[in-house]
């Protein structure tokens, strides 16, 4: 599970967030939607203990992401915006390589790697060097390096980006799976398609703000709107500041 109570976070005299509260829990996928520059990666950021909050406080599983940041990072795995593979290593060893930064032992990464391979389809290319992989196969790389360690908590930042029909269907399937097994997955998008087929939560972030969290059909009965887009533009045309 991962609480987030009133982050803050400024960058100069930007304030990137004033004030963002959630909980996302296990077994859901908790979207958090809202325009660009709401502030939805900031607070990804500050959840991987990428940056620090200026106030406010985000726990993962209890465990504070200020203070502990080395038992948070075991228990999330983080897909980031910007894949940030390396490109002169196979897809084999960019998985392997987190999972050994990670502490895994040579029998069990070798196993997890094997499995992942496995999981997300990636026989064909996994010996290749990930240099002029496409944007589908980055992402599987990408995910697989994020959960070779089994997080309970999965982080996804705009996770579809780049993808085509057939790569995002096959993503959408898989976080499914994650959700299914017990796992807390939090992802950002501004696509209102992928909330719909994905979220069972929707955090609604605006101007640094959270402006509503719960369930779907929450959302749709505190703003009277049967589509979510126009469920989306009721919540974020209240925002005025």
């Amino acid at each position: 599970m991962i609480r987030v109570e009133r982050l803050q976070k400024s960058f100069g005299a930007i304030a990137a967030l004033k004030d963002v509260s959630f909980d996302a829990r296990d077994g859901r996928i908790t979207a958090l939607l809202g325009p660009n520059g709401a502030g939805k990666s900031t607070t990804l950021r500050i959840l991987a203990t990428v940056l620090a909050a200026d106030a406010g406080t985000a726990a993962v599983d209890g465990l504070d992401v200020a203070t502990q940041p080395l038992a948070v990072r075991a228990r999330i795995g983080v897909l980031p915006h910007a894949a940030g593979l390396y490109a002169r290593l196979t897809a084999r060893e960019n998985i392997a390589y987190f999972g050994a930064l990670h502490g895994l032992r040579k029998a069990t990464l070798r196993a997890r790697v094997d499995d992942l391979v496995e999981r997300l389809d990636m026989g064909e290319f996994a010996h290749r060097r990930v240099d002029g992989f496409s944007q589908g196969q980055r992402i599987r790389v990408a995910l697989a390096r994020a959960l070779v360690h089994d997080p309970r908590n999965v982080i996804l930042d705009e996770p579809t980006n780049g993808l085509d029909v057939m790569a995002t269907r096959a993503l959408r399937a898989i976080i499914t799976e994650l959700r299914d097994e017990g796992r807390c997955v939090v992802l950002s998008s501004h696509v209102m398609q992928e909330i719909g087929n994905l979220c069972d939560d929707v955090v609604i972030i605006g101007h640094g703000r959270a402006l509503f969290g719960g369930s779907r059909a929450t959302l749709h009965t505190t703003t009277g709107e049967a589509d979510l887009e126009e469920a989306f533009i009721r919540i974020i045309g209240g925002d005025a500041s």
